[in-house]
């Protein structure tokens, strides 16, 4: 290994170049700290794919008790109320954060901001930049921003693969890059990681996000909560490519419309229609295909000829797939979106394992409960990056060993991509999850087995659910439990649990 680490040694690893971890690290300046990324900046990062922006109570007509109330109700009964609470009140001072640090958002000719509309909201609270290019700006301004701070180290290529645990605690970070293996010892790391979206077939995040930072917290002993919640979004663009192509909520905001192929709006019946929460409308557009229709979202009124300057990054992609929003209609389904579950956190960010923090969609923080509420997301990142960060620098650095490194094999997901899709799709039954766990056992049990390991973990924390709520629907348990329970899961837990399932009859998978 060529790189000289020992001038790094005890400094804060951030593991991610996302929103989250340049938020984190640029509120630890003027610290040193350490930033690893698995690609060059603001590159493969779900936070640059972003469209719908974030949402804050900034209008006249809102505020942050009716942003709470649109957030408990999406969130089905799995939300922390006084977490949601302390987050969203901080949303507005967040949006002009990111505006003091060069975000360029969308304004109207008097200087106010621009705010859309998204499902499940009853104000008009969501803030664009760059209309339907929100994250790429978010993460344009904040890249600038880290690499004009002297200390804050950025390592790029390099992929962390393991957590090293000494006494319980959190000493150091094994990373694997084109020069080798390579260990930062420290007694602070920041898990900022991202999704689950590479676990899946259909999904609108990078083929790269793969829960890496759910594995190294699960290895390292971490609690993971929530982890069977999974939104989809209902409105992907039906195609071949992969990822797919996002098209944003707020293009129905705008007035568009979701029909099928006889032209009928299938959604009427429908509480809120096309702006019900993204989980019923998944559910029903992923029910009317699987009835033998086909789904489309017709832009051609509303938005209307408008449609390419408000949305200039989805215009161009159905462009390039020989599509005329003017004239057609987009072909739709539902894809893989966001994970509502993760590591386990407090308000301050920190996990069960002492030294080791989490922030972003990585993080469990109690905010999103069992169903999004649209573009709280961003604003969760940007909000708990800051107090990361003041809990990380509050915290005493620990004098930790140099470990010896140990094999750790690029994770591979292509074969876990089948089985979750398979079993832990918009909808589910008890033994398509029994399946998927015995499938991914020995798959997790392998060598480079940390995707299998983090779908292993879901498929048990599905199962163990006997009830549907929010993004987590049973066909054989569809209502609700009397009391809604926030789920925990480890990974030893996970294991034995697979191990317990009584064996697949002949014959059946």
């Amino acid at each position: 290994m060529s790189m000289d680490v020992h001038h790094l040694a005890g400094r804060p690893v951030i593991i991610g170049g996302g929103i989250a971890g340049l938020m984190t690290a640029l509120h630890l300046a003027p610290e040193p700290v350490l930033l690893l990324s698995r690609t060059p900046l603001g590159a493969d990062a779900s936070s640059a794919w972003a469209q719908g922006g974030l949402a804050a109570s900034l209008g006249d007509d809102d505020n942050p008790a009716l942003h709470l109330a649109d957030t408990l109700t999406a969130g089905d009964g799995l939300c922390d109320k006084e977490t949601a609470s302390r987050i969203l009140d901080a949303g507005p001072d967040a949006i002009e954060r990111l505006a003091g640090f060069g975000v360029r958002f969308d304004r109207a000719p008097e200087g106010t901001f621009r705010l859309g509309l998204e499902a499940a909201h009853s104000r008009r609270r969501i803030v664009h930049a760059g209309g339907d290019g929100s994250g790429r700006e978010i993460m344009r301004a904040l890249v600038a921003a880290v690499r004009s701070t002297p200390t804050v180290e950025v390592v790029e290529g390099f992929e962390a693969r393991r957590l090293a645990v000494e006494d319980g605690k959190i000493a150091g970070v094994l990373a694997s890059g084109p020069t080798g293996q390579v260990f930062f010892t420290t007694g602070r790391a920041v898990l900022a990681t991202g999704g689950i979206g590479g676990l899946f077939l259909d999904s609108t995040n990078p083929l790269g996000s793969c829960g890496q930072g759910l594995a190294l917290a699960a290895r390292a002993g971490a609690v993971l909560a929530n982890m069977e919640f999974i939104q989809f979004h209902p409105t992907a663009l039906d195609g071949s490519n992969r990822p797919m192509t996002l098209i944003s909520e707020a293009v129905r905001g705008e007035g568009a419309t979701i029909v099928d192929e006889t032209g009928r709006r299938f959604l009427d019946g429908l509480r809120g229609a096309e702006l019900a929460p993204r989980d019923i409308v998944a559910r029903a557009v992923w029910n009317h295909l699987a009835d033998g229709h086909r789904v489309f979202l017709d832009v051609r009124e509303k938005p209307g000829p408008a449609f390419a300057r408000q949305f200039p990054t989805i215009a161009s992609a159905c462009g390039k797939a020989g599509i005329d929003p003017t004239r057609d209609l987009l072909p739709i389904r539902p894809a893989q979106h966001y994970h509502m579950g993760g590591v386990s956190v407090d308000l301050a960010g920190r996990t069960s394992v002492p030294g080791l923090w989490a922030c972003g969609e990585v993080a469990s923080t109690g905010l999103h409960g069992a169903n999004r509420l649209a573009s709280n997301s961003l604003t969760e990142a940007v909000v708990c990056a800051r107090w990361v960060a003041e809990s990380l620098a509050s915290a005493p650095a620990r004098r930790t060993k140099q470990a010896v490194a140990s094999d750790c094999p690029s994770p591979d997901p292509t074969p876990v991509r089948p089985v979750l899709s398979r079993a832990l799709g918009v909808v589910r039954d008890g033994e398509g999850l029994k399946a998927a766990a015995r499938a991914l056992l020995p798959l997790a049990e392998r060598k480079g087995a940390d995707p299998a390991a983090v779908g292993l973990m879901i498929a048990i924390a599905a199962l163990r659910r006997r009830e549907s709520r929010g993004a987590h629907y049973r066909m054989d348990f569809p209502y609700h439990a009397t009391v809604a329970r926030r789920s925990e899961i480890t990974l030893e837990a996970a294991l034995a649990a697979a191990r317990e399932l009584e064996p697949a009859l002949e014959g059946v998978p």
